[in-house]
């Protein structure tokens, strides 16, 4: 199956830095990615929440989005994603249509449950309580959006009379998206609601084992609730690095690889990544022999982008997941190597070049002895005529 419609492209910010440096450098150095990505010309990108283990560190996505969008014109920003359990859903809602209104229309709301067992258990809460209470959320949250004025009461949250005075920035509102994992709580969602879909463990092997499952789960809810979904605003999310060479890709994340595995397997609780490599080449290959990352040439990168509408059945993003795996610089060249020989296959930039290359090729063996033949006789027309000066 090919691609049949251009795809979008941006990154996901967790982020993940490494707790022995300078955090207000680290956060600083995703907003100068950011303001890169822009001038490269990506679509979006998303920034985490999180609130504890010393790694992840943004505690207000929308705060960090509003700094950057004075900071940049065009890219869209988005929620990646608030976790609504964490929030009084009225404080929520006013937030985003902030944003929306700062950013003159480039936020995409991006909501779960919090991925982060540390974080449910600062606030008191347990994980098996977070799905539900997002979902109470976000019914009040959709409701407020709409300009309605709303009472609700649960029992971790009341509202009586709310209505968010601002208005989104755009007629048409702004997009909303729903986390998904390997749980079908978020297709659940999204489909109910005629939402956007967002994977963050696309490429994990359980995720991509329930990537046509998920969207089966979203259409159904769909039909049942009289909704409408768009693959179009589906969202898979994996990481990459991506070099001239294999060899220089694997060099390249010898800075910063090994941080990120011990991360994933001894401090994070999601189990991303399968223990029991330890040389970088080892780790490397179990990555990417997995289809987990791309590590390697935008040859693999391609690759990997058509592996994953295969097994998806066709989506509208493909997200970074963005990493300290390589100094700044090579994550720079990372970004612009995927934005120069990966992004524009997908885009439809090239067929029509490549068409005229194929044109060119065809006429050559006749256009080119004419081309010859008229420089000849230039050559032979302008010696005639010195010769007949000199005559003179």
């Amino acid at each position: 199956m090919s691609v049949q419609w251009p795809l979008k492209f941006g990154s996901f910010i967790s982020p993940v830095h490494a707790p022995d440096e300078d955090p207000n450098l680290a956060i600083h150095r995703d907003v100068e990615l950011i303001q890169h990505m822009e001038a490269l010309g990506y679509d979006e990108v998303w920034m985490g929440e999180h609130h504890s283990t010393g790694w992840e560190y943004i505690g207000s996505p929308e705060l960090f989005l509003s700094y950057v969008a004075a900071k940049t014109s065009r890219i869209k920003l988005g929620t990646g994603v608030i976790s609504l359990p964490y929030h009084h859903p009225f404080n929520v809602a006013e937030r985003v249509m902030l944003l929306d209104n700062l950013s003159r229309g480039r936020m995409i709301f991006g909501v779960g449950p919090g991925a982060l067992a540390y974080d449910a258990y600062q606030y008191g809460m347990h994980s098996d309580q977070l799905r539900p209470r997002m979902e109470e959320s976000l019914d009040v949250i959709l409701r407020l959006i709409k300009g309605e004025r709303v009472t609700a009461k649960t029992d971790w949250f009341e509202l009586n009379d709310g209505k968010v005075q601002l208005r989104p920035y755009s007629a048409e509102g702004f997009e909303i998206g729903v986390t998904c994992t390997t749980s079908p709580a978020g297709p659940k969602l999204a489909g109910r609601h005629g939402l956007s879909m967002l994977t963050l463990n696309a490429t994990q092997v359980a995720g991509m084992s329930v990537l046509k499952g998920n969207w089966d789960i979203a259409e159904e809810q769909a039909a049942i609730s009289g909704t409408t979904i768009d693959r179009r605003n589906w969202r898979l999310v994996g990481p990459m690095h991506i070099a001239e060479t294999d060899a220089q890709a694997r060099r390249e994340v010898e800075h910063g690889l090994h941080k990120w595995l011990y991360y994933n397997t001894k401090v994070g609780t999601l189990g991303l990544v399968p223990e029991g490599a330890t040389t970088t080449h080892q780790i490397v290959d179990a990555l990417n022999d997995a289809a987990f990352s791309v590590i390697g040439t935008p040859e693999r990168a391609i690759a990997q982008i058509e592996r994953l509408w295969e097994l998806s059945g066709g989506f509208g993003t493909f997200l970074f997941w963005a990493h300290d795996w390589a100094d700044n610089e090579a994550t720079k060249r990372s970004y612009e190597l995927f934005a120069k020989y990966v992004a524009p296959r997908f885009k439809g930039r090239l067929a029509s070049l490549a068409e005229s290359e194929a044109h060119a090729l065809k006429l050559r063996p006749e256009l080119a002895p004419q081309a010859a033949a008229a420089r000849r006789k230039a050559t032979e027309d302008y010696a005639a005529k010195q010769a007949q000066v000199a005559a003179q």
